[in-house]
């Protein structure tokens, strides 16, 4: 049997606190915290008008993979998700470089 899959491309115009909760399978408390962790980082002021986008739904995909299969808490995610993001991006450098 096929499955079909729909989607929505994410782009940096983003989306609202509900919608990056639910696409994160999440609730908007545990995206609270992650912004007031400073883990997350919305464009537009207060969580009214908060704007989501693709690179901050990466981050709060991996940091709930790190709390849900390492078991890891608020403060040592937060540090692996910061090294993973340095890690991406002088690998980007790499590859503009063409050194990779």
């Amino acid at each position: 049997m096929d499955e079909i899959l729909t989607g929505v491309v994410v782009d940096e115009t983003g989306l609202t606190l509900a919608e990056f909760a639910c696409a994160c399978g999440a609730d908007a408390t545990w995206v609270l915290e992650l912004v007031a962790e400073e883990v997350l980082h919305p464009a537009g002021g207060g969580p009214e008008g908060w704007c989501f986008g693709g690179r901050e739904l990466t981050r709060a995909r991996r940091f709930q993979r790190l709390q849900r299969d390492l078991g890891a808490n608020l403060d040592a995610a937060a540090v692996i998700v910061e090294l993973l993001d340095e890690i991406d991006r002088l690998k980007g450098r790499l590859r503009r470089a063409g050194l990779e």
